[in-house]
């Protein structure tokens, strides 16, 4: 999404389904409809991380769906840093504390 300044000094965004511009607290786009990502939020929900990290976070599965490929790795080699680091990850993203690979919070639910 990229941002504008109006004349008024107000952000302004252009809608990443129409590219219409539109103000940037708009949840979604007035155009189109289309539901819009905070800047600086993931495109990633919690849900899914939550469920994969609960049932295969030993595996790393939930590293992988956010693009830490690197760490999802050591993760699926020491299963889960012996199961105390996937617990940590599955605190922080219920939290609404886990980031993606772009250091974005992944702050939405569905």
């Amino acid at each position: 999404m990229e941002t504008m300044n109006n004349q008024a000094g107000s952000q302004m965004l252009f809608c990443r389904a129409c590219g219409k511009q539109m103000h940037q607290s708009a949840t979604a786009c007035p155009n189109c409809g289309a539901v819009q990502t905070p800047i600086g939020a993931s495109d990633k929900r919690i849900l899914p991380a939550m469920l994969l990290c609960f049932f295969l976070g030993f595996l790393g599965v939930h590293r992988f769906y956010v693009g830490k490929i690197g760490t999802g790795i050591v993760q699926l080699l020491t299963f889960g840093g012996f199961g105390i680091w996937a617990l940590i990850d599955f605190i922080m993203i219920v939290c609404s504390a886990f980031t993606d690979k772009d250091g974005n919070k992944i702050t939405l639910w569905t």
